[in-house]
């Protein structure tokens, strides 16, 4: 954790981040990597149907809720700690007539705003990795979760000792400074109770989003002087150079993407 932030701030700093127009400038569609068609593999292994319950933990603007609301035609709830990002997907939800299968609300993953053993399924995508409290998110996920219930999730991957001196503020908005080895994610889980639980490496979608992103910056140098870029030209110097470390420790095996399933046990 960053010595000069406790964990609510970090929570907060993180959640002010990716409801503010820079991440929606930088990430434009894609919030995660491997985009929608990555969630389309996690509801497939969710074993999402009609009758599905879904909770989606850091659910963002709503992208993966709204889709999996629309092809599998459960009732999805989205918690999201960034008041902006509830209030835009909650209007999303409106305009495309699904307000009656989708609901969103404020609410911190490691005390999640729902009662125990509601949901028969679980998805969390690129986000455990920036909660300060792991275990206890975990634990909050085993707690929502009905016997026998479903979880997918999705994150970034750091080896130990891998990019030093990205434990800073911008190393933990940027999904780096407290990510871990895929294996210790599915530790984390097992230690909340999930059994069943299976680890798949998905590296390559977060190289394809540093490449789009990357791709997004060097429009950006090209416009910052025209004010058409929600990012200072020190800003996008300090992104610049954190995706080339990123995207360098990518290619050496240090930095990944990876994929969890588990289920609550019965």
């Amino acid at each position: 954790m960053s010595a000069a932030l406790g964990a609510t701030q970090l929570k907060q700093c993180c959640a002010g981040f990716y409801g503010s127009d820079a991440a929606r400038w930088l990430l434009a569609d894609c919030w995660h990597p491997g985009g929608l068609a990555l969630t389309r593999h996690l509801a497939g292994q969710l074993q999402l149907s009609a009758g599905s319950r879904l909770l989606d933990v850091a659910c963002g603007t709503g992208g993966s809720a709204l889709m999996i609301a629309e092809a599998f035609g459960c009732q999805v709830q989205g918690v999201d700690l960034s008041a902006r990002n509830v209030e835009q997907a909650t209007r999303a939800a409106a305009e495309r007539g699904l307000s009656d299968r989708l609901s969103f609300q404020l609410g911190d993953a490691e005390g999640l705003p729902a009662a125990a053993e509601h949901f028969n399924a679980l998805l969390c995508e690129c986000a455990l990795c920036i909660f300060p409290d792991k275990r206890a998110a975990a634990r909050e996920f085993h707690r929502v979760l009905c016997p026998g219930g479903r979880l997918a999730l999705s994150d970034v991957t750091r080896q130990p000792a891998a990019l030093t001196g990205l434990d800073d503020l911008a190393g933990w908005v940027a999904c780096i400074a407290d990510a871990l080895p895929l294996t210790a994610y599915a530790a984390c889980l097992q230690e909340a109770g999930f059994r069943e639980v299976q680890i798949e490496d998905r590296s390559d979608a977060l190289q394809a989003l540093i490449e789009q992103v990357a791709a997004r910056l060097a429009a950006g140098e090209l416009l910052a002087g025209l004010a058409q870029v929600p990012l200072s030209a020190e800003q996008l110097q300090r992104a610049r150079g954190m995706l080339a470390a990123a995207n360098a420790a990518v290619r050496r095996g240090q930095l990944g993407y990876g994929v969890v399933t588990a289920c609550r046990d019965a």
